[in-house]
């Protein structure tokens, strides 16, 4: 385990690195405060759609404002989910290993990992272009611009890519992150 003064000495001879994670976490913390209002949203929306439909009345929309809202709340959160190491992985190999071998294999994996997220991220933003130059509409009477949803998946994917990519800076250069391990998450209850 490195010593505080190992950190510091860490930390000083990469700031430009540790400066760049720590904003890509901040960024990473305010998507998933976002995707934490979207939450909200869809509870309230289905409470209204609840309420109004004890006097026949709905606003027809309920399924599909939720839905890119599940979308847009899952691809927001992702970066904050991965820097507090809540999402699945498997560790087979990973987990076996230590020291240096681990972090080449973790850096490995993180290259790898960032190339199809950023691809994927890419494409759905060009996508989110397409139909904002050619104004697409949802098929519903709300008629949502398709380009918001898109542009929310695509800025989730590219803030998940550069935490991904801070990440491996960090497994390269055997930095500490802005997490420390076993630190309480403010955001979760203690059970």
């Amino acid at each position: 385990m490195m010593s505080a003064s190992d950190t510091r000495d860490i930390a000083g001879r990469n700031r430009p690195a540790m400066l760049f994670q720590r904003g890509v976490f901040a960024l990473s913390q305010a998507a998933a405060a976002v995707a934490a209002l979207l939450v909200v949203g869809m509870v309230l929306h289905i409470l209204l759609e609840i309420a109004l439909r004890m006097v026949d009345r709905s606003t027809f929309v309920l399924d599909e404002v939720v839905g890119y809202a599940i979308a847009g709340a899952t691809f927001l959160s992702l970066g904050y989910a991965f820097e507090h190491s809540a999402l699945v992985r498997v560790g087979l190999l990973v987990d076996r290993l230590s020291g240096r071998p681990r972090r080449v294999l973790e850096t490995i994996c993180g290259l790898a990992t960032l190339a199809v997220t950023s691809q994927i991220g890419w494409v759905i933003a060009q996508s989110a272009l397409r139909s904002f130059a050619r104004g697409r509409t949802s098929s519903s009477i709300a008629e949502i611009p398709l380009w918001i949803p898109e542009a929310v998946c695509a800025a989730g994917l590219m803030i998940f890519s550069l935490q991904v990519f801070a990440w491996t800076l960090r497994q390269i250069f055997d930095l500490p992150g802005p997490v420390p391990p076993g630190d309480i998450d403010p955001l979760q209850n203690d059970l």
